[in-house]
């Protein structure tokens, strides 16, 4: 039985498509994710069809950039507005005009088309035998394991005159909504190879204190003060500032107005309880009670109770971090997604994820429909008003928020578990951030050339071309060229701070999965940027990792070609590291070891604030996008030379002299980039 869409009726009468060559826009280049194609869609029902207008001047992004972000240019930090970045990329009114006057030739009444309220989307309700024959294409029911039923195609096609006028469809090749079926069966994980989804978002692994057994001082230690001598297994903020050499903004009194630290959480809440006992244990000229400034979106609440189910740990971390490090300075926590929502992220249920928190921080970046369905890419995102029970019942927040100069978030998933141009778009909202003078850190992921387990296929590796789970799997957003990428590293157990770090890594217990491990490699979907070519050049000519490799396409449809593994040809990440282990923190009021990406994302985030309460003390703007600069100044940052991020059945990468992808340009030396940041304008 097929599904039945409930949707105000839409003229029916068979389309008359004009005279035009039409072009494949947008395809899945392989299998889906977590869904199984199954029976057509009956050519009847009713579907909510959206196009999204293409950006005006979207390639003139990265130059515009760089005029704002590379130290060489005379323009350096003379950011723009949030009006005047608006203003340089909202759609032109002739693509708007354009898709109007294909839609009526095909016999659609100019008064059944919707423009949204960003004039970003034309929508039209239409029956699918039309929507087909107005797209090239054909739509299928797809249904996970857990019987839930969407709507979409594998490809479908465009005027050739269009191209540049429509950025994406959907329903398409990002699946809809949810879909109500007369009758559904239920299926197990034997359709998807034997192995059943793992979450979307997973929090970093941690270790009771006693794991370790009996600890046995480093050679050294015993010349460092007590809180330094056991950083190897026990890292606290007095471990941060001794080994970068971060200044103590408490006893500096740093709490520069307008430079409030963001962090971007969903999934995971805080528990104030845990902040309290951390406070007490590693950072006492913390007062108890000590809280992010609220800013929460679309139903988003906080804190919970230490034991809530809630509260795994991540927030707590990123919180305990960026607040040891920066107090008395403050932090603002977008707290993302009600309840419902971000449990169905955290099954992967819903693959996209930020969209939600963007919209919050760019009203622009919103896109409002109509009849019943609000949101980004049904399918994809979260949808609001949420009909669930416990539900946020009020609109979308758009542009609600103003975003904080630097921003943090210890978050990602599989490059391929999104559509190829869901990431670009989302990508170049990163760049207007940074036109507008924002910082963003991301971590670069835990495992090493692989995703999560259970990410794509049980390993996390990708197959392809004859492969089988043995291709590298990049992350996103750490894959995006407009924000900073952040590994993690560690001091190995008989080492003291003033050793050299190693690249983090972990073994792993029985699974499909060898080592828990700075993620690190090249992106399918992104090309090398101009600001990282000379060093992942210079990277390639004196330390080729011997792999074969491939040369990924425009759509990432050749994955795996010629037996290679990972893609030479794109953007390389992480861009910088910090450690990423062992680092003491109470969840659950139980004070552990904890590990990952998730410690060294905040850890920077931390420092570009400092440097940016240094900066606006001196009369200076905020340091923004900081790759082109540091790219351009790696002496500013200390190398990490040993150490590696295998998975997927190989070596993986390895951690050199210069630019790597494992630990990126190395580790912060914040009187080195404090001198470089302070003599740029």
């Amino acid at each position: 039985m097929h599904f039945s869409l409930i949707l105000a009726a839409a003229a029916a009468g068979a389309l008359a498509l004009p005279s035009s060559v039409y072009v494949t826009h947008e395809s899945i280049g392989g299998e889906r994710n977590r869904w199984k194609r199954s029976a057509r869609v009956d050519e009847d029902a009713i579907i909510p069809l959206r196009i999204g207008l293409a950006q005006r001047n979207l390639h003139t992004g990265y130059d515009r950039l760089m005029e704002v972000a590379h130290p060489s240019s005379k323009k350096f930090g003379k950011h723009l507005s949030p009006e005047e970045v608006h203003e340089i990329f909202a759609p032109h009114e002739e693509t708007s005009a354009a898709v109007r006057e294909w839609l009526h030739s095909a016999g659609i009444k100019a008064e059944d088309v919707m423009h949204f309220e960003n004039k970003g989307w034309l929508g039209v309700d239409l029956p699918v035998k039309d929507a087909e024959r107005l797209f090239a294409t054909q739509y299928y029911e797809h249904e996970n394991v857990k019987g839930e039923v969407r709507l979409g195609c594998d490809e479908y096609s465009v005027p050739g005159h269009l191209v540049e006028h429509i950025d994406y469809i959907t329903p398409g090749v990002r699946l809809s909504a949810p879909m109500r079926k007369r009758a559904v069966q239920k299926r197990d994980g034997s359709d998807f190879g034997g192995w059943k989804p793992g979450p979307g978002h997973h929090g970093p692994p941690h270790f009771p204190p006693g794991h370790y057994g009996p600890w046995h001082k480093p050679p050294g230690a015993g010349q460092l003060p007590a809180e330094l001598q056991d950083c190897a297994r026990n890292f606290t903020p007095p471990c941060y500032r001794a080994i970068y050499n971060i200044p103590n903004a408490y006893e500096k009194g740093w709490n520069v107005s307008g430079n409030s630290l963001g962090l971007y959480e969903s999934g995971d809440t805080y528990s104030q309880e845990d902040l309290n006992l951390f406070y007490k244990s590693y950072a006492p000229y913390i007062p108890a009670g000590t809280a992010p400034i609220p800013a929460f979106i679309d139903g988003a609440q906080a804190p919970v109770p230490a034991a809530s189910e809630d509260n795994t740990g991540e927030s707590d971390i990123d919180l305990a971090i960026t607040i040891s490090l920066i107090y008395p300075q403050t932090v603002t926590l977008y707290q993302t997604d009600d309840r419902p929502q971000s449990d169905a992220e955290l099954e992967g249920e819903l693959e996209g994820f930020l969209n939600t928190f963007l919209d919050a921080l760019d009203g622009s970046y919103c896109n409002y429909t109509a009849y019943g369905i609000t949101g980004d890419t049904p399918g994809i995102d979260a949808q609001y008003p949420d009909p669930a029970p416990g539900g946020y019942k009020g609109p979308k927040m758009c542009g609600t928020y103003k975003p904080t100069k630097v921003i943090s978030g210890s978050y990602g998933e599989a490059e391929a578990d999104l559509p190829q141009k869901y990431t670009q778009r989302q990508c170049n909202e990163f760049m207007k951030l940074g036109l507008q003078g924002h910082s963003i850190f991301f971590s670069s992921s835990d495992y090493g050339v692989a995703s999560y387990p259970g990410d794509v296929t049980p390993s996390g590796c990708l197959s392809g071309s004859g492969q089988n789970q043995t291709i590298y799997n990049p992350d996103y957003p750490a894959n995006c060229p407009y924000l900073t990428a952040v590994g993690a590293t560690q001091l190995n157990p008989d080492q003291t701070i003033k050793d050299p770090e190693s690249a983090m890594q972990t073994p792993l217990g029985p699974g499909p999965l060898q080592y828990f491990a700075s993620a690190g490699g090249f992106s399918n979907y992104f090309s090398a940027p101009s600001y990282q070519k000379k060093a992942v050049s210079s990277y390639f000519s004196n330390n080729d990792p011997g792999h074969p490799y491939y040369t990924a396409n425009a759509d990432a449809s050749n994955v795996g070609a010629d037996g290679g593994i990972y893609n030479r040809a794109g953007r390389g990440y992480p861009d910088v590291s910090a450690n990423g282990a062992n680092f003491r923190m109470y969840n659950n009021l139980t004070d552990e070891h904890w590990f990952g990406t998730s410690l060294a994302a905040p850890l920077w985030a931390a420092v570009a604030t400092l440097i940016n309460e240094e900066r606006t003390l001196a009369g200076k703007g905020p340091i923004g996008f900081v790759n082109p600069t540091l790219y351009a100044h790696p002496w500013a940052l200390t190398d990490i030379k040993n150490g590696s991020n295998p998975n997927c059945g190989s070596s993986g990468f390895e951690a050199v002299e210069g630019w790597d992808p494992v630990t990126g340009l190395g580790t912060p030396n914040y009187p080195k980039l404090i001198d470089l940041y302070l003599r740029l304008p």
